[in-house]
């Protein structure tokens, strides 16, 4: 590979003089709309500032393109990857310069030699999935690791769970292509002292050579202050200012016995302040053999602190510290919920121990010598030892950390103001003594959590960033925690780098002297202010472009929708802190955000929607005029109401809900779509087509009936409507009784039979019956007959109101009747539709009766696992032998809100074996997918995992998918029918049982 810095054109066009130039000489995109600057305004931080517009650079020459234009116009640039930067490195007033668009690819790996070549917005989870099949990956781990980008991880010299053991990401850059601020393009790698004679000369007056020569003098007159205000060595950890410690450390000529100068070591935690990183050569490290995790439990914080002490000393990968606060909250959440079993008792603090050995046997003798340590030390009380794959869950809940944090509810949140701290890790105790002292005379409590083996816990205080009296305690607990590192040797900036938050702390911590040496680097490499100002040096106050003004009051919407649990509507809107676990793509896993994986636009992720959603209503007196928005409106448009985000985003958004709220205000505003009123009043239009469903079916397969429905409906040509039922399943179900009078003994279980089912598909509803009946147990149909999902779908939100006020007075008399009946339901989008949105849609005097309605709810799946398992009244006649595999699709909500283990664990019972796709969303979600505005998305989201998974499915194999949805969009994708799950039970009893 050639290391020569790569040339731009010798002869350079003239530099643009306004953006609309710039956007016609970028191969990327420029965005200028109020939409992608309200978008682009906010990161995970709590600062916000709209910028001048939004980069989408395709390679280094549009970078360069981008900065000369920057020049001209006086514009500064924000260079930005994930977004996910907690003291907000990505705001400013300039252009944002969003690198992950289109800057993503892996260029070359080198297995032998271990090292990689990338762009900068290679998604790190993304890197080491391509690198697992050789057996290596890339060191540096953050918890943001299945969305964060190595360009940002770069920028703020990330760390990670298991920096004791692989250091920070600069101990892993070997070469970096750079862009300076004069946009010339440079390949920085270690080089000789000759060499950086030869990069320094006088008469070289590019800004490399520049930055070079002050940076010279900088260390050479201040190399004794440097080794007195900087971090101590011991401190693992150290981002605070310009990384001058390093150089001193570790480069000729100033470390003894080094012999090459890194200049990479200085520009990795510089925030982009120095240069724009276009591509990265990354070391890579061999993956572990063996892995085991053991987690302490502890009584008290403190006592996990001095285990810790004790912890690092067994040689661990990770030592990671866990509070009582994540723990309590995790149970809010729908997700971490599950990842809580490794709990015993109620410890106010877990620290999860993690060993790399090269066999089972290494590992468990490690962690037994840990234990017996901790117990020789009287320290904990609980020490389980959790192996793969179950310690995936321990570092999902650690990992969630940040997330759930925010979901608290209320304005009262732990916020980031001193959550990087870093100290020695023997000193950790005694400084977390003192923390948690000065946070007392705050009259704050405090969250503690992350990484106890290097010395950095990520502690919030929890405050309410819009009272005043909260705001100038956050500003006094900044810069007391400043003086309270400088005290124990250690830095302010572990990982998360300095930003806007810690900017303004540096002068404090340093002195004027070496403030003044941060200014003359930043002038010499970019004397005219352009990469990301206001960062290291020259910062705004530390309470200045917040997201919030202090003494600003939460603006109140009137909803149909009871937002009460969130405190409001505003407020759950809030939730939403920037973390971005909705920007993962789908090799990651999971459902959310199904659209953005398809588009990558900003827009189209939950933390888009949100931003957009929050900025409108807070900047609108009136909160009508923001939800009349059409930039809101587009914001919403792609989300296929998965309801992913209500279980995968650790703060619990629920963005389907919000969705479904917006689009009942703006109907009454621009007027309810006729497409909207078709599908969202299709049951009752089906009541009417199944009174001649042969007719029905013949109309709508006809050219003229396809013609109006594309263009007065919007549904795709490329799509059929289902077909009507000959029979309806209640018509079907009255002829099977009169002819078998059905079970008369037995417990009674009702059957939900929701609308699809009843008039499209009424074989689900007879198969269900029979295995229930085979089963021993006595089948009623109970008296409800819609469950409003989809007028949910399409906003309608008061018809669905009507419609569930009759649901829930006629299913809560049914269910007195029955005190004891649990309610099955075929489709699990109808009937979780009583468990999830009924309770807080209904008029209010109902709510109490469709809360207890909801609780006797169950998938017809969860109901065979509760009869067989708990109940021990389940036993149909099984056929003996083996039923072979079953592959099981999940549905969107039934993953989001009960997980797939009962559709699972209900098919071994019958005598499966079940192999569970890795799938997010189908695409069809609901009428979303018959839309032909939304025909090519849809497709594409299937396209993203699951049509993939279900080619690879022999010709004939098994196919499961409790959704009907889910059903539809396979058999377009792939030709390849799915079967409900109940069909594939039905089909493990006895041949005379079964109808075919």
């Amino acid at each position: 590979m050639s290391t020569d810095a790569p040339r731009l054109p010798a002869v350079l066009p003239a530099e643009p003089r306004t953006l609309e130039a710039l956007a016609e000489r970028l191969d990327g995109e420029l965005r200028l709309d109020d939409l992608h600057r309200m978008l682009y305004a906010q990161d995970a931080s709590v600062y916000q500032e709209q910028p001048a517009g939004v980069v989408f650079p395709r390679h280094r020459e549009d970078v360069a393109q981008t900065i000369r234009a920057a020049s001209a116009l006086g514009l500064s640039i924000i260079p930005r990857a994930a977004g996910t930067s907690l003291a907000g490195q990505c705001v400013g007033s300039g252009l944002v310069m969003d690198v992950g668009r289109h800057m993503s690819a892996i260029l070359e790996l080198n297995v032998a030699e271990r090292w990689v070549r990338v762009q900068p917005g290679v998604i790190l989870d993304d890197l080491n999935r391509a690198l697992a099949p050789h057996g290596l990956f890339f060191g540096p781990d953050t918890s943001t690791s299945n969305r964060c980008m190595i360009g940002g991880m770069i920028g703020n010299n990330s760390c990670g769970t298991h920096s004791i053991l692989y250091g920070t990401t600069r101990d892993h850059v070997l070469e970096l292509e750079v862009v300076f601020a004069d946009a010339s393009c440079e390949r920085i790698k270690p080089w000789t002292l000759a060499e950086l004679r030869a990069h320094t000369d006088s008469s070289n007056k590019g800004a490399l050579a520049t930055g070079l020569r002050a940076l010279q003098g900088i260390l050479s007159e201040h190399e004794a202050l440097i080794h007195e205000r900087y971090p101590r060595p011991g401190v693992l950890r150290r981002n605070t200012g310009y990384a001058f410690d390093e150089l001193l450390f570790s480069s000729a000529p100033y470390a003894e016995g080094a012999h090459t100068f890194d200049l990479n070591r200085l520009l990795a935690g510089s925030e982009g302040t120095l240069g724009i990183i276009t591509e990265a050569k990354l070391n890579l490290v061999a993956a572990p053999k063996h892995r085991g995790v053991l987690v302490a439990h502890f009584h008290e914080l403190q006592d996990a602190l001095q285990a810790t002490v004790i912890a690092v000393q067994h040689e661990p990968a990770a030592v990671e510290l866990i509070d009582r606060r994540i723990l309590e909250l995790a149970k809010e959440n729908i997700a971490q919920q599950r990842n809580r079993f490794f709990l015993e008792g109620d410890p106010d603090a877990v620290l999860a121990v993690e060993f790399y050995r090269d066999s089972p046997e290494e590992i468990t003798r490690a962690a037994e010598a840990l234990a017996q340590a901790f117990q020789d030390a009287s320290l904990g009380y609980a020490y389980p030892m959790i192996h793969p794959p179950e310690d995936g869950a321990v570092w999902a809940l650690r990992k969630a950390g940040l997330g759930i944090l925010m979901g608290a509810k209320g304005d009262i949140k732990p916020v980031t103001v001193v959550e990087d701290t870093a100290v020695a890790v023997e000193v950790l105790p005694d400084y977390i003594r003192e923390f948690a002292a000065l946070m007392e005379r705050y009259g704050t409590q405090c969250v503690y959590y992350a990484h106890a083996s290097v010395g950095e816990l990520h502690m919030r205080p929890e405050l309410n960033l819009k009272d005043a009296v909260d705001v100038e305690k956050f500003v006094g607990i900044a810069r007391d925690v400043t003086d309270l590192v400088k005290k124990y040797g250690g830095s302010i900036s572990g990982e998360h780098g300095d930003g806007r938050l810690r900017s303004p702390m540096l002068e404090q911590f340093y002195g004027p002297e070496l403030t003044r040496a941060h200014r003359a680097l930043k002038a010499a490499f970019d004397p005219r202010g352009l990469l990301n100002p206001g960062k290291i040096v020259d910062p705004a106050p530390i309470d200045a472009h917040w997201r919030f003004e202090p003494g600003e009051q939460t603006p109140q919407v009137d909803t149909l929708y009871n937002w009460e649990a969130d405190e409001g509507l505003v407020r759950s809107i809030e939730k939403c802190n920037g973390a971005g676990a909705c920007r993962k793509l789908a090799g990651s896993g999971g459902t959310m955000c199904p659209s953005y994986m398809v588009t990558l636009e900003e827009k189209d992720s939950t933390r888009g929607r949100a931003n957009v959603f929050r900025n409108l209503i807070r900047e609108n007196q009136d909160p009508r005029q923001a939800m009349a928005s059409k930039d809101l409106y587009d914001a919403m448009d792609l989300c296929l109401s998965c309801k992913g985000c209500k279980s995968e985003c650790p703060a619990s958004v629920d963005m389907s809900r919000m969705k479904a709220e917006f689009l009942q205000h703006y109907h009454d505003q621009h007027g309810t779509p006729l497409s909207s009123w078709f599908f969202g009043n299709y049951p009752k239009l089906s009541k009417l087509a199944t009174l001649w469903p042969a007719l029905s079916n013949a109309i709508s397969g006809t050219g003229a009936a396809r013609w109006s429905m594309r263009r007065v409906l919007g549904i795709a040509p490329e799509r059929d409507l289902p077909k009507f039922a000959k029979k309806t399943f209640s018509q079907t179900y009255v002829a099977w009784r009169r002819a078998t009078g059905g079970a008369e003994q037995g417990p009674v279980v009702g059957l939900y039979v929701d609308p699809f089912t009843e008039y499209l598909e009424p074989e689900l509803g007879m198969s269900a019956v029979r295995v229930l009946e085979s089963a021993g147990w006595r089948v009623k149909i109970i008296p409800v007959h819609d469950d409003g999902r989809t007028y949910l779908s399409k906003g309608l939100l008061r018809d669905a109101r009507k419609l569930l006020d009759v649901a829930i007075e006629r299913g809560h008399k049914w269910s007195q009747k029955h005190p004891e009946a649990r309610i099955v339901g075929i489709e699990p989008s109808a009937i979780l539709t009583f468990r999830d949105e009924a309770p807080d849609l209904v008029s209010p005097e109902l709510r109490q009766d469709a809360l207890r309605f909801g609780e006797r709810c169950m998938l017809f799946e969860e109901f065979v696992v509760w009869a067989h398992d708990v109940r021990g009244h389940f036993s149909p006649p099984w056929r003996q032998e083996s039923m072979g595999e079953v592959v099981l699709h999940g549905h969107c909500h039934q993953k989001a809100l009960v997980g797939t283990r009962a559709s699972e664990r209900a098919l071994e019972i019958a005598g499966y074996k079940v192999k569970t796709l890795a799938t997010g969303c189908c695409g069809m979600a609901g009428s979303f997918g018959y839309e032909e505005e939304h025909y090519e998305l849809s497709m594409k989201v299937g396209e993203l995992v699951l049509f993939p998974a279900v080619r690879e499915v022999p010709m004939g194999g098994a196919v499961a998918a409790p959704g009907t949805s889910c059903r539809h969009q396979i058999f377009d994708g792939t030709g390849r029918s799915a079967r409900h799950p109940i069909q594939w039970l039905e089909w493990a009893l006895p041949a005379e049982l079964v109808v075919g």
